[in-house]
């Protein structure tokens, strides 16, 4: 799958507070990971995710080799426009 790097931060912004540790919790990952699935670079204690990115406007395009985070990260975001939290 393909995004924008600007994309990808704006999904990881907009998550509220404690997502990044519930996501861990549900996909059984180091939250480190999900913190690099979004663009940070500390790979001591978490893994690398699969992101490949390519220089381009809006960031460059990010090549996920697997969406199961990204996924879940949006479903959360629904969860919260449905409740209007």
């Amino acid at each position: 799958m393909n995004i924008t790097f600007d994309e990808l931060r704006r999904i990881k912004h907009a998550l509220p507070t404690g997502s990044v540790s519930r996501l861990a919790t549900e996909l059984d990952m180091e939250e480190q990971t999900i913190r690099n699935y979004f663009g940070a670079k500390k790979y001591e204690n978490g893994e690398i995710v699969g992101c490949h990115i390519e220089p381009g406007p809006d960031g460059g395009i990010v090549q996920l080799d697997n969406d199961i985070i990204l996924n879940a990260a949006k479903r959360i975001l629904s969860e919260v426009q449905n409740t209007g939290a």
